[in-house]
Parts: C-alpha cells; sequence; structure tokens
C-alpha cells in the first residue's frame, strides 16, 4: 500500500515537470496535442500538429523611376511662306500637259513661280471647231488669270485637211500653211497685245517617220512667226535622236544617265522625258521673272493702229525700252545699273591662244605675209617660192660633203 502511494507520488511529480504545473492544466486541448516525447518513434496523447507554413509570398519587381518625358526637336528647316508672285501658263495638246508637269518638277525650288496647266489633249491649231486656241488664249489673257510668262507646245494633232469654208486643204498643201500660219500669227499676236512673253515649244520627233517630217514642218513654221512676234522659240529635237538624228526612246536624262524618254507609243513623254524637255524652257523662265520686277508682265509693245508688234529699235529710252530688250534677248545698252541688265546666253567667242599684245609682231602665217619684212622673208621667199636650196654650212646637217670637216 504504501509502494502504491510512492507510485502515485511520483506520477504527479512527472505530470508536474512535463506540463509545468496547474497553468498547463488551464490550456486544454493543448495537454493532448503537446506530444510526450518528441523523439524519435514517440507517442501522442493526441493528434499530431501540423507545422504552420507561411505563404510564400510573391516577388514584387521594384518599381521604376518614372523617365520624364522626352521632347524630340527637329532640326528641319523653316520655311518661310513665300507669296507667288510669277504664274507661268501652259498650253497646248497632252505634249504640252507633260511639259506642265515637267515644269513644276523643274520649278520646285522656286515657291514663287506656279505652273498653271491649261492644256487641251487631242487639241491643235487645225480643228478650231474642237478646240480655238486663238480664241481661247485671247479670252484667258482678258479673264482675271494671272499670267508672267506664257508657254505653249502643241502640233501632234495638226497633220489633217484643214477647212476653210467649204473647201477643204490638204496637210502642208501651199493654202493650208498660210491658213495655219495665220493662226500661229493670231495665238503670238494675243500675248503680244497684253504684253505678256511667250514661249513657243517646238515638238519633238516620233516614231512614226512620215509624222516627224511633218513636225519638222510645223516646227519651223513655229519659229518663224514667233520670233517675229517678239516670242521666242525652244527646239526639243536634238534632245530626243540619237547620233544618227533619228528617233530614240532611250537617252539621258537631265542628269546625264540613260533612261526611257518615251513612252511605248512613241509619241508622248516618261516623267524622265518631261522633265528633260522642261529643261530647256525652265532656262528661259528663270531668265525671264528674274529680270522682271515680281509684279506686272512684260512683254513687246503692239501698234494701236495695227496691232502688230512695234520693233524696239524705233522705241525711246527708259523703261519701254527696258522690257523690249527682256523679251527681245538682247543685251541692255542703256548704261543701266548691272543689277537691271539682262545678260546674253553666251559671251563672243574668243580664241583659246588669245590675242597678241598690242605693238607685238604676230607670227608669219604664209609666204605672203613674210614678203617685205627684211631678210627672214627674202630666204623663206627663196626656199618655199623659188625652191632654191640655201648652200650648206660646214658642220650643220646639210653638210653633206666627203670626208667630213672639222
Amino acid at each position: 500500500m504504501r509502494s502504491r502511494s510512492v507510485f502515485m507520488v511520483l506520477s504527479a511529480a512527472c505530470l508536474v515537470l512535463v506540463t509545468g504545473g496547474p497553468s498547463s492544466l488551464a490550456e486544454g486541448d493543448a495537454f493532448l496535442t503537446r506530444p510526450v516525447n518528441p523523439g524519435r518513434g514517440g507517442w501522442f496523447f493526441g493528434q499530431q500538429q501540423r507545422p504552420v507554413v507561411e505563404p510564400r509570398r510573391q516577388r514584387v519587381a521594384p518599381a521604376q523611376p518614372r523617365r520624364a518625358s522626352t521632347v524630340v526637336v527637329r532640326d528641319d528647316p523653316v520655311i518661310p511662306k513665300v507669296d507667288v508672285s510669277h504664274h507661268v501658263v501652259v498650253m497646248g495638246d497632252s505634249l504640252g500637259s507633260l511639259l506642265a508637269d515637267g515644269l513644276e518638277d523643274a520649278l520646285n525650288d522656286r515657291p514663287d513661280v506656279a505652273v498653271i496647266a491649261k492644256a487641251k489633249p487631242d487639241s491643235g491649231l487645225v480643228r478650231a471647231d474642237f478646240h480655238d486656241w486663238p480664241k481661247v488664249a485671247a479670252e484667258l489673257l482678258a479673264s482675271d488669270q494671272k499670267i508672267t510668262v506664257g508657254v505653249i507646245l502643241l502640233g501632234l494633232n495638226d497633220r489633217q485637211a484643214l477647212r476653210e469654208g467649204e473647201i477643204v486643204h490638204e496637210p502642208a498643201s501651199p493654202r493650208w500653211l498660210e491658213l495655219y500660219r495665220d493662226r500661229i500669227d493670231a495665238v503670238a499676236a494675243a500675248f503680244a497685245a497684253r504684253r505678256v512673253p511667250l514661249i513657243w515649244v517646238g515638238a519633238p520627233p516620233v516614231q512614226n517617220g512620215r509624222l516627224s517630217v511633218d513636225l519638222a514642218t510645223f516646227n519651223e513654221l513655229y519659229r518663224q512667226r514667233v520670233e517675229r512676234a517678239g516670242g521666242q522659240y525652244v527646239d526639243l529635237w536634238n534632245a530626243f535622236v540619237d547620233a544618227e538624228n533619228r528617233y530614240t526612246a532611250m537617252g539621258p536624262d537631265v542628269s546625264g544617265q540613260t533612261m526611257r524618254l518615251r513612252l511605248g507609243d512613241g509619241i508622248h513623254f516618261t516623267s524622265a522625258g518631261a522633265r528633260k524637255a522642261a529643261h530647256f524652257v525652265d532656262v528661259l523662265i528663270r531668265r525671264l521673272v528674274e529680270s522682271q520686277p515680281a509684279q506686272g508682265v512684260i512683254a513687246l509693245p503692239v501698234s494701236p493702229d495695227t496691232g502688230a508688234p512695234v520693233n524696239p529699235e524705233l522705241q525711246a529710252g527708259g523703261i519701254e525700252r527696258l522690257i523690249d530688250l527682256m523679251v527681245s534677248s538682247a543685251p541692255l545698252t542703256l548704261g543701266l545699273p548691272s543689277a537691271l541688265q539682262v545678260k546674253p546666253l553666251a559671251g563672243p567667242i574668243l580664241p583659246l591662244t588669245g590675242q597678241p599684245p598690242v605693238g607685238e609682231q604676230a607670227l608669219l602665217a604664209s609666204i605672203t605675209d613674210a614678203r617685205g619684212r627684211g631678210e627672214a622673208a627674202a630666204q623663206l621667199e627663196r626656199i618655199f617660192g623659188d625652191g632654191v636650196v640655201p648652200e650648206p654650212r660646214a658642220g650643220r646637217l646639210d653638210d653633206a660633203s666627203w670626208p667630213k670637216r672639222n
């Protein structure tokens, strides 16, 4: 009995040691879940407590500092707005329309110059019932349209019969040429009456040989009549032929590169061809717009009685003569400041060797020139005129005596 009491005391002591006393008993269920022997293979009074697993934190990328908005600074040059002060009106047929496109490209560096296309495809000077160019030109010049320079290119559709009342004239017949010439004069006179410079562009050769021959005839009429009326004629023929003066679709463009200049129809320009044709007209346009004030137009004066252009040489001095000489491309000799003088396209032809200074004797060019100029002239006359060879001298190459004399 005593031993049993000792066992109970020892058991209670063990419980106190294990649980920590009465405070541990107050925890209730914690006692049941706490292991008696947490060692390996120990026994438990309750269920094993699962270890608490903390939730894995998601990695968040560090916040990047917000970059200040960058301002893009463009270094493009600021092109000032330029008012259009010169108006180039281009008339004609389908080739004239392509020429207008080429001129617009050629004058792209001149914002003060505007190219205005007034061409009419399938038109010409023969079919006045379809499009009467003398009448259209006069009405255009009388309208509110500003015109500084007029440009015209036509002729493709004029190789057909021309009607005069009830009479029909065959192309290029004598009467046909007279009537055609009168219509050229009518267009040129419309521009001269309004004092507007006119640039008439000759038609280029085409693939059809017969049509090219007729176009060459038309071009000669254009040149004669337009220059007579005070306008300027531009010849495109040599720019669109090969070395043998035959039509060619290929050729150098304005940059010197070999390009296709004509379309497959053998008539119309490609873009490169139109730009090349415009190059020859562009030179005259620049000269005209640079040699006149920004406002107003210039042209040859006409007689109020006959309407024909007046000879510039008969005009009095002053601004009238200045305008006349500008249009006729004649160099100015009025004693004006250099800024107002019109420079010629080419200067006088000078020999590459230059001229001998004053007082220096020129070289003898012939026996006739050498006569009467001393002993040298007399010797030349004997040798080349009379055929008398001079006597050899000792030690000279012409000394053929034997043995050689020292």
